[in-house]
């Protein structure tokens, strides 16, 4: 189910956007390697698939252009797609994941990654240090927020700052709720994010008030619903319906919040953002 959750006019200006989704298939809780994951619960699958292609139709209706990689047996949270990597200006780096039972999902999204990029082995990078793509890296107009404390080797920071050219701002995570960095920060705009406070460490947070002291912050209860794990085109923002408290604070700010319910994927920490990987060119 979709809801528009800010009808009305917005001033903000959506920019088109080119995403990458992995329809979950086979996804279920079989292991747990983050704080959500509790395998006696059990997974309804096909509920997983309504609520993901509710997701993609979603970004369909605001204009967006969405390619598919098909999903492999045996990896249950492909879905994921944003851990898959980071591609900026045509350019792709790759991911290498923390746990085992993820790691064959980074040789697949990167294989994807050099056809769609298709410009020669130069505009795919293979990476050497752990990291999650954008898990953990957030693009912000021309900076790059990257985050660690759980899953990314900062490392990964200073490559990524390489292969892209770009400003990385490193950012401690200190919550094992908020694993990655797309579940405690929500990018909103080229210069406009929100973020949960707590989540990171106190020399993370002051970083965070200089460079965005007009942020939005979610309290706990939005955060917990992954209310930040956001996907926002510049004016629609798609967070879940449960993050009642962050919608209003957007729809103040002129952003149309746009509901989704992914809650059978939140069994496995994961929301709107986790399920998509922005291919920038």
């Amino acid at each position: 189910m979709t809801t528009l959750l800010a009808p009305g006019r917005s001033t903000r200006t959506a920019r088109p956007r080119r995403y990458l989704m992995c329809r979950p298939d086979h996804f279920e809780v079989v292991y747990g390697i983050n704080p959500w994951m509790d395998v006696s619960r059990g997974t309804d699958r096909d509920l997983a698939v309504r609520q993901w292609e509710a997701l993609r139709a979603t970004y369909l209706s605001l204009g967006a252009e969405v390619l598919t990689l098909p999903p492999r047996p045996g990896l249950p949270d492909m879905v994921f797609a944003a851990n898959g990597g980071l591609v900026i200006d045509g350019r792709a780096y790759g991911a290498r994941f923390h746990h085992a039972e993820r790691r064959d999902e980074g040789p697949a999204y990167l294989a994807w990654l050099a056809q769609d990029v298709g410009a020669g082995p130069d505009r795919v990078v293979e990476p050497v240090a752990v990291n999650e793509g954008e898990g953990d890296f957030l693009v912000v107009g021309d900076l790059v927020l990257a985050g660690t404390g759980f899953r990314t080797d900062p490392a990964a920071h200073a490559e990524v700052q390489e292969v892209f050219g770009r400003p990385v701002v490193s950012l401690v995570l200190v919550d094992p709720r908020f694993y990655h960095l797309d579940t405690a920060l929500a990018v909103l705009s080229d210069d406009d994010i929100a973020y949960y406070p707590a989540a990171f460490s106190p020399g993370s947070q002051s970083v965070l008030r200089r460079l965005f002291p007009d942020a939005v912050l979610a309290d706990e209860a939005d955060a917990l619903s992954l209310g930040l794990n956001a996907v926002s085109d510049g004016r629609h923002v798609v967070l879940p319906t449960a993050a009642a408290g962050l919608a209003e604070q957007l729809r103040a700010r002129d952003y149309v919040p746009v509901g989704v319910d992914l809650s059978e994927l939140l069994k496995a920490g994961g929301g709107a953002k986790c399920c998509t990987l922005e291919l920038r060119p």
